[in-house]
């Protein structure tokens, strides 16, 4: 991976400090390390401190609806190429699960498929939707189910979801045709375009470490994220599937996502930003440490039935799979509160945010 002009640690965190967001400071902060890195995750958190000074962390429940997809993704062990047996969960048992998982406390579920736009399938789930809203209509219902017509998003929305998140993976146009074939760029960002455009909180964000990826090509991502009216972004680390093209290959650096979400943090404060199960495949602790760099959000995964978990393998059918005790704890260890209720956004544009802000606290 191409590294940048070097820089000194106390210009680059000063830079950042000061909000001076130029591609080459940010290409030099994600490569920081010891000391400075944790001073960068210093800065991250003060900046998370601004906008949620209540200092909790959003808990998520997931449910796995299906793992059918049409895409090809090189990276993603769950492709339409895989051979793997593909299933959906039926509108009762969603509706139990959230029955479930509500009863535990939780606020937020989070509904996560392989990319599939036919309109059986579209309809499912709005069905499952509206069942689930019906029944708790304060649980915020996420969705995750990739690149979809506008018409269906319409229908989604309409059912009563409330967020979408959408990966835009990298801001390379030619990086993103490599890693999925059969899709472009374009289409990606118009599709998160139209979500925002819907009403939804909207979620999206990019990966670390992709094959062909490079220090610059990450520093854009992070300055492509200011083209969207986010409620939520992320950054996660590439690990390659086992059944995808890209096995055997190796993984991202978790340094640089870790670097890569307190610069999310720095940059875009008001964001609810997840720590995710790939940094803890990667590095035990790695979630942890994703809350140390400024993330507010973490989902547990005791939605999915146990016998779909292993046809759901993202990576591996030997992913981390974290549970609530696992999450309460290292919540607990970053001196932050677990809610089980959603966490409002902020609404960045207010001159009192500003005035914080600016402070540089």
């Amino acid at each position: 991976m191409a590294t940048s002009p070097r820089l000194g640690a106390r210009y680059i965190l000063r830079a950042l400090e000061d909000a001076s967001y130029g591609e080459h400071i940010l290409a030099a902060a994600l490569q920081l390390k010891g000391p400075a890195q944790k001073q960068l995750f210093r800065l991250a958190c003060r900046r998370r401190s601004l906008c949620f000074p209540q200092a909790r962390v959003e808990a998520r429940s997931v449910l796995e609806i299906s793992n059918i997809c049409r895409q090809r993704c090189n990276f993603c062990g769950m492709n339409r190429d895989a051979g793997i047996p593909r299933y959906l969960i039926g509108r009762a048992d969603t509706l139990h699960i959230a029955r479930q998982v509500y009863a535990r406390g939780r606020r937020v579920l989070l509904i996560q498929s392989g990319e599939s736009a036919a309109p059986r399938f579209v309809e499912h789930v709005c069905r499952c939707v509206q069942a689930v809203k019906s029944a708790h209509r304060d649980l915020v219902v996420i969705l995750c189910l990739g690149n979809l017509l506008r018409a269906q998003y319409r229908q989604l929305k309409d059912a009563g979801a409330d967020r979408y998140i959408l990966k835009f993976e990298t801001s390379n146009p030619a990086l993103y045709r490599k890693i999925k074939p059969g899709d472009r760029l374009s289409r990606r960002v118009a599709r998160i375009q139209e979500l925002i455009a819907l009403g939804f909180e909207v979620g999206s964000g990019n990966m670390v470490g992709l094959p062909g990826q490079t220090t610059t090509d990450i520093a854009r991502d992070l300055l492509f994220l200011s083209r969207f009216k986010l409620s939520m972004g992320s950054s996660s680390v590439f690990i390659p599937g086992e059944s995808c093209r890209y096995r055997g290959l190796p993984p991202g650096d978790v340094d640089m996502t870790l670097n890569c979400m307190a610069l999310i943090r720095i940059m875009y404060p008001h964001l609810l930003i997840p720590a995710t199960s790939s940094l803890e495949k990667l590095r035990k602790g790695g979630q942890f440490l994703g809350l140390t760099a400024g993330a507010n959000a973490v989902t547990v995964h005791d939605g999915s039935p146990a016998r779909v978990k292993k046809n759901f393998p993202i990576y591996s059918p030997n992913r981390f799979i974290p549970n609530e005790r696992h999450v309460r704890a290292i919540v607990r260890r970053a001196g932050l509160h677990f809610s089980s209720d959603a966490l409002d956004r902020p609404r960045g544009e207010g001159s009192a945010y500003r005035a914080r802000l600016n402070s540089r606290t």
